[in-house]
């Protein structure tokens, strides 16, 4: 009788290696000079760009969120990767900041090196996209922990900004104007909701409904910098969790509120049929999801061509939504005014 082995309690070091090989040159396609180390190592080195005078590093984490339930029970395994890094850079680029270094974590009950490639280049594609090196990370196989076939992400952004170029939200005034930039969908938001809404239903949702629910959530570095570099941009916020009502305000570092017009821009197809199967109230559906706009920047009304225009060009379609006013503004009808702590619809 043979003895005991870690295989036989259900880690196969073998399959990780397997996977590192695999997702190697993904990997590598992603690193610029600045990258000292290969995948595979115990930690990754970094030498900071020559570019910044006084730089600053700033950190973001943050994961994909129960959306990985979707993903798994319906074998959509490729795109949540890009989920992953976009949920870390979009916060990371609220300050200014340009993404360098980016890091996952994937923990599973047993890997399957198919599944975990196919998540793995989803996360290399995403830093491509987000001009940023994935430097590293860690693959955990814990049997006994995860029901078989599920697994989890967790990812780590590090980056760069040059000290006197740090986005605060300390400039805003009263007047400038919010710019929002469309969402292609829930992005990686509200998904506990949505699962149970779809739990309610008596079918399926289609392949199109499922392309519309787990479509990639939107990397909006390389606009956001155009449009830094455009114009004067004071303050920027990522719609995620909490949706606009929670995250507009985060921007202001005083007694500000957002005043947004609902009717700047056109919510995408799946959010009215969300809001509609499971009976959810507006203000419900705009503290829960980002509802069209997955990005907000405020800068002055003088700059606001400028800053347009950029976004254009990066590809991104954006709109003035609405403008900064005093905290406790009473919206009018069709606006909602959300501050700290507190949120208004007009009726």
């Amino acid at each position: 009788m043979s003895g005991l082995t870690y295989r036989k309690s259900g880690v196969d070091i073998d399959a990780g290696q397997e996977l590192v090989r695999r997702i190697a040159p993904a990997a590598r396609r992603t690193h610029g000079p600045e990258i000292l180390s290969g995948l595979g190592g115990f930690a990754a080195l970094a030498s900071l760009p020559d570019k910044y005078r006084n730089p600053v590093l700033v950190t973001g984490t943050d994961g994909v969120g129960t959306k990985l339930k979707l993903a798994m029970q319906y074998d959509r395994h490729d795109d949540v990767g890009q989920d992953l890094v976009a949920m870390c850079v979009n916060d990371v680029i609220a300050t200014g900041a340009e993404p360098f270094l980016f890091l996952d974590y994937y923990a599973t009950g047993r890997l399957d090196v198919d599944v975990a490639e196919r998540v793995i280049v989803g996360i290399a594609r995403g830093c491509e996209m987000a001009g940023c090196a994935l430097a590293g990370g860690e693959t955990a196989e814990m049997p006994g922990f995860y029901q078989d076939g599920e697994y989890d992400l967790a990812g780590f952004c590090v980056g760069v900004v040059d000290r006197d170029a740090v986005v605060t939200g300390e400039d805003i005034e009263v007047g400038d104007r919010l710019i929002g930039l469309a969402s292609n969908g829930p992005h990686s938001n509200g998904y506990s909701l949505i699962r149970r809404i779809l739990e309610e239903r008596s079918t399926e949702p289609t392949a199109a409904e499922l392309d519309a629910l787990l479509a990639p959530t939107r990397i909006y570095a390389k606009a956001v910098a155009a449009a830094v570099a455009a114009g004067e941009v004071r303050g920027m916020a990522h719609v995620t969790g909490g949706g606009l009502v929670e995250n507009v305000p985060r921007m202001f570092r005083r007694a500000l509120a957002a005043d947004m017009d609902l009717d700047a821009w056109r919510w995408p197809e799946v959010f009215p049929a969300l809001q509609q199967a499971g009976s959810v109230d507006e203000m419900e559906m705009l503290r829960t999801f980002n509802c069209g706009i997955g990005y907000v920047l405020a800068a002055a009304p003088a700059e606001v061509d400028s800053v347009l225009a950029a976004l254009s060009e990066a590809g991104e379609t954006a709109a003035v939504i609405g403008q900064v006013v005093p905290a406790g503004t009473t919206p009018a009808a069709g606006r909602l005014v959300a501050e700290e702590g507190a949120a208004r619809l007009g009726r």
